[in-house]
């Protein structure tokens, strides 16, 4: 497979100063996806966006002393094509363990969330399945909503900074592993995509429309292989060993895990008008966090994305980690740094 032609299967799944790197860590890192703490309570809730579909996501809440106090949140986005149960609950779990409530959903169209056709993507909802996560939050007797934040995992990045853009209650902004989901289509990785390629697929994405206009069977991207062969490229291989293994395979809501990260190709087209990127230096004076691993493939994005912020915002580069590393490799995953900045972005005032 050429690199240019990448573009559909990674669809499902410094220039300034001020960047920072992780200490060295031991490898190979721990995988632990279904982490499972013992110090934090958790609860499925569900609550309804600004289009009036049910969202559902697990409420995290610590344990101990301190419980009846409003304390600060924060809303974690999943992975592209994802669900919650895939890193998004292990970084909110984590992140609860240090006080904070924390909030991971399935994004609409995917996992138990509401949404038909299924696997839809639409990067607007996927945004305002954020805010209205901080809405449910700030409904909270335990919560204090002027102390809200919000983590984006992979695809989930580029959607909490286009929350973020038009919703000011979120304080304080953090991304790991970003993709910009709108450059990725328009582009591919390192720009690697012709215009002509991008046209290919928007009008391979419009022939699909009108199939399932006339009643014809929906069609689904592999933004993740179901098997390896000699010929699967690296970045496909990354995902695989999270999305088909039991490092991260889960089946959601009665679908095969199988179909994780296998987005509606009708409805891929959406991607090209997306740019999560312009005007985010709007979202100054609230502070911003980029996480990368210093070997991901993605780390264009979060470099494009700390390049066009505006103060304050950092850039952190965890070495040694890839992309996928990421998601739930807990020795490599810089969690007492998140927990850093969301106690100092979201301090009482």
């Amino acid at each position: 497979m050429k690199r240019t032609t990448l573009l559909l299967a990674l669809l499902a799944g410094h220039l300034v100063p001020h960047a920072a790197f992780a200490a060295d860590v031991p490898t190979p890192a721990k995988a632990d996806n279904f982490y499972k703490s013992a110090t934090v309570t958790g609860e499925r809730v569900t609550f309804r966006n600004q289009y009036q579909m049910e969202v559902v996501g697990t409420l995290y809440r610590p344990q101990g002393p301190g419980r009846g106090q409003r304390a600060p949140a924060v809303v974690v986005g999943h992975p592209m094509g994802a669900v919650k149960e895939q890193s998004s609950q292990l970084y909110a779990q984590k992140l609860a363990e240090q006080g904070f409530v924390t909030l991971a959903v399935d994004l609409s169209f995917w996992g138990e969330s509401a949404g038909a056709p299924r696997h839809l993507v639409s990067p607007e909802i996927y945004a305002d399945d954020i805010s209205a996560a901080v809405d449910f939050l700030s409904t909270q007797a335990f919560v204090d909503p002027e102390r809200i934040g919000g983590l984006g995992i992979c695809g989930s990045g580029s959607f909490v900074i286009s929350a973020a853009k038009i919703d000011p209650r979120i304080k304080a902004i953090a991304t790991v592993s970003m993709y910009d989901m709108g450059a990725a289509f328009r582009n591919g990785l390192s720009r690697s995509q012709s215009l002509e390629q991008r046209r290919d697929v928007i009008q391979a994405a419009t022939a699909q429309r009108l199939v399932e206009y006339n009643g014809g069977q929906p069609m689904f991207v592999p933004g993740t292989v179901n098997r390896l062969d000699a010929d699967t490229p690296e970045v496909q291989r990354e995902f695989f060993d999270f999305y088909r293994t039991p490092r991260g395979a889960f089946a959601a809501d009665g679908e095969k895990s199988e179909l994780t990260t296998q987005p509606l190709l009708s409805s891929l087209a959406k991607f090209a008008n997306f740019y999560p990127l312009n005007d985010i230096e709007t979202i100054s004076p609230r502070p911003m966090l980029f996480i990368s691993g210093d070997t991901a493939h993605s780390r264009e994005f979060s470099e494009d994305a700390y390049r066009r912020a505006g103060s304050p915002k950092e850039l952190y580069w965890v070495k040694g980690a890839g992309h996928v590393d990421l998601y739930d490799r807990t020795d490599l995953i810089p969690f007492a740094k998140l927990a850093t900045f969301f106690q100092q972005g979201l301090a009482a005032k």
